[in-house]
């Protein structure tokens, strides 16, 4: 059984969540929070398998809540985000959340996250993947340092972890940062989706990433989607 936390200031949205999890007999909604401060104090009390946070709530918002549940190591957390009006989907990701949903997900995409994330795997369709990254690169390209010189002043040392990885990890470790998934990868690079899976493993533990949504921000934090190959 997986237990799970709903936050969300809407109540009615919070019902119409619990509703859909109560249909599937391996999903227990155990609790509710309407902001993020008592979205971390139930966490303490419940220890979900996962919150399913919305972003913008008063109090704490989403982001401070999950960074302080994630730093707790109390549960995975599943932020809820409409593109359109959230212009905050990247800091949740580095603040440790696990994954994405888009609050107009059908009720199967709903489950199915849950139930992605509670299996301790990081949720990050190529989408929506590629939506952060354009809003991470859009960040980098408008602040006073040109994109160029960027790229230029980060070297493989300032990426921690970087010189364990094989020619091949890296290749796959760039296109996991650009968001494609795991077939789109063995597409590019020829290979078949079963080594994909093995190299994207190789590279998660190599560079102590939870998952590939940790290796999203790894691969933006340190400029590595349009860098040079390794020696």
């Amino acid at each position: 059984m997986t237990s799970v936390l709903l936050v969300d200031d809407q109540r009615l949205v919070r019902s119409g969540f619990r509703l859909i999890l109560a249909l599937e007999d391996d999903l227990d909604v155990v609790g509710e929070a309407g902001d993020g401060v008592d979205a971390v104090a139930a966490a303490r009390e419940l220890r979900p398998d996962v919150v399913l946070m919305d972003v913008q709530m008063p109090v704490m918002d989403g982001i401070e809540a999950t960074r302080r549940i994630v730093a707790e190591d109390l549960s995975r957390v599943l932020v809820l985000t409409t593109f359109d009006d959230d212009a905050y989907v990247f800091d949740a990701l580095a603040a440790g959340a696990s994954g994405f949903l888009l609050k107009n997900a059908d009720a199967d995409h709903l489950v199915e996250a849950v139930r992605t994330v509670a299996d301790g795997h990081g949720l990050l369709s190529p989408q929506v993947t590629r939506r952060v990254v354009e809003r991470m690169v859009a960040r980098v390209t408008a602040g006073p340092v040109q994109a160029p010189a960027v790229r230029d002043a980060v070297t493989p040392p300032s990426a921690p972890g970087l010189d364990r990885l094989t020619a091949r990890e890296h290749e796959v470790l760039v296109q996991v940062g650009r968001g494609l998934s795991n077939a789109e990868i063995a597409a590019e690079l020829y290979l078949g989706e079963a080594t994909v899976k093995t190299h994207v493993s190789n590279v998660l533990s190599k560079l102590h990433l939870r998952d590939r949504v940790q290796a999203v921000v790894y691969v933006h934090r340190h400029g590595l989607q349009d860098g040079p190959d390794p020696a």
